[in-house]
């Protein structure tokens, strides 16, 4: 698989990311891309070859390989790594409408911009890149669920018992290099909940930042609203427009701000 060309294709999520999806950014390549083509590939590239059992009944190995490893780690991690880099696209692809968007509108109203700035995280791109951020993490978190079900934990034994067919008794079977494996798969569970960690804090920096700009525009609008008149003093009519401003302006900042 061609891993630099996903990480070329994501490395303009940068322009979009706050400080902490530059982080996750960067572990998910340095941190687990780079430790996975460079190393972990290299490491379970013999765990069929060198998996070995206490019998030579024909077939007892294979059944009991298949059955203590239901599937390969490098597979289950490399479809991970796809899977939780594409809600990122999401973002570039919702940055590339807008630049079209604007384009078309620049062309029709000769000069004027429908967008100041079409990476800038307002309106639908803020949910889109929150929804991106929601998908992440619960891919990490599923992902890692999967890998502690179907091992039982994260551990690697260096013996496992076998009992099926057609095995003639409970044999023993020994993996290759369990100690290796063991560290790996811990690296590799520790660096995707790290990620998970990292897009949570992105995801409470982001509703924090725009909780923060609602309560200031609120604070000034109040303040305003004060200075200028006092509200119970005027007709009902003049009471009904300034209530439908205000809520004119409240829902516009909550749709622009972030």
């Amino acid at each position: 698989m061609n891993w630099s060309a996903l990480e070329n294709l994501l490395s303009g999520v940068n322009k979009y990311s706050t400080v902490f999806g530059r982080v996750w950014l960067s572990m998910v390549f340095v941190f687990r891309v780079l430790v996975f083509v460079v190393a972990a590939q290299r490491v379970w590239g013999d765990e069929s070859k060198d998996f070995v059992c206490n019998t030579r009944q024909p077939g007892c190995t294979t059944v009991c390989y298949d059955s203590i490893f239901p599937i390969s780690h490098v597979r289950l991690w490399a479809l991970q790594l796809i899977f939780v880099t594409c809600p990122s696209l999401m973002v570039v692809a919702h940055v590339k409408y807008r630049e079209e968007k604007d384009r078309k509108y620049v062309m029709l109203h000769q000069g004027s911009h429908l967008y100041a700035n079409p990476g800038k995280k307002r309106g639908g791109l803020w949910w889109t890149y929150l929804l991106s951020l929601i998908f992440k993490a619960g891919i990490d978190t599923c992902f890692l669920y999967i890998l502690y079900r179907i091992y039982h934990g994260y551990d690697m034994p260096r013996l496992s018992k076998c009992r099926l067919e057609p095995c003639p008794n409970t044999v023993d079977c020994f993996i290759s290099r369990p100690t290796e494996k063991r560290i790996f798969t811990l690296f590799m569970v520790v660096t995707s909940a790290l990620c998970v960690l990292m897009c949570m804090c992105e995801m409470i920096y982001l509703i924090c930042k725009r909780i923060q700009k609602v309560l200031k525009f609120l604070l000034v609008f109040l303040n305003k609203s004060r200075k200028i008149c006092l509200f119970s003093n005027r007709p009902f009519s003049q009471q009904v427009d300034f209530l439908f401003f205000f809520c004119c302006c409240f829902f516009s900042v909550v749709n622009s701000a972030g």
